[in-house]
């Protein structure tokens, strides 16, 4: 497993993070401020959230003016998938596959 793997499935497993992860999935491009306005958390304790989120690229910035946006980066997510998730379904679905020929074959 490469160190952003583990990096991403470390941010994934608090509630918090993940909680984030949906308002910017909700709206994309929130200050800190608006963050914060859904979380029961100190301003600090948010911003410690968003920095694993973006060491681990969940989460990139861009700075307008005098304001910082967080948007959601879903690629590492999709890599995750792809690499930890799809390999699994695609032996399942042979499985289901193979079951169906064989009743089929039974049936005639």
């Amino acid at each position: 497993m490469s160190r952003n793997e583990d990096r991403v499935f470390n941010a994934l497993a608090d509630g918090s993070r993940r909680k984030l992860l949906d308002k910017l999935c909700a709206k994309n491009g929130q200050t800190l401020g608006e963050l914060c306005a859904h979380m029961k958390m100190t301003r600090q304790a948010v911003s410690k959230h968003l920095a694993l989120l973006e060491g681990a690229r969940l989460v990139v910035t861009h700075w307008q003016g005098r304001e910082k946006l967080h948007y959601l980066n879903p690629v590492p997510i999709h890599e995750i998938q792809a690499r930890w998730i799809a390999k699994y379904e695609l032996s399942r679905l042979q499985a289901l596959d193979e079951l169906k020929t064989e009743l089929e074959r039974k049936k005639r």
